[in-house]
């Protein structure tokens, strides 16, 4: 007994158009929670700028605070305030460096690394500015 009745049509297209709103459904929503993932994401960048903004401009509050209290002005203000009988340098002892100091202190410290590699002592050079040995 065969029996092809529309209903038996009716009912395929009915379980088919219920399948691809199943799957449509699903997609929107896979759609709508990646949405929601990417302003979740988008929001927390823009906390983390706002914080790195609010961080660099108080490292360069705190910057301009050290400079000022490390101005000559200020310097001499606090000798006298604390009364510590500091003088300045006279010009004649203080030795200017011309180079960079990390990159002195670097070669330096590479010097120290290869001499003990290789078994080396490594005397390290003194300016002695009063001419006195020791």
């Amino acid at each position: 007994m065969h029996t092809r009745t529309t209903r038996a049509f009716a009912t395929q297209i009915v379980l088919g158009s219920l399948v691809a709103l199943g799957a449509g459904g699903g997609l929107g929503f896979a759609i709508v929670d990646l949405r929601h993932d990417i302003s979740v994401s988008a929001n927390t960048a823009r906390v983390l700028d706002q914080r790195i903004a609010e961080t660099e401009r108080r490292v360069a509050e705190i910057g301009g605070l050290v400079a000022t209290g490390q101005s000559p002005e200020a310097l001499e203000q606090r000798n006298q305030t604390l009364a510590l009988g500091l003088v300045p340098p006279a010009e004649g002892r203080v030795v200017r460096v011309g180079v960079s100091v990390t990159d002195r202190l670097a070669a330096n410290r590479k010097a120290e690394i290869f001499a003990a590699e290789t078994g080396q002592n490594l005397v390290p050079v003194r300016f002695n500015l009063g001419g006195a040995s020791r």
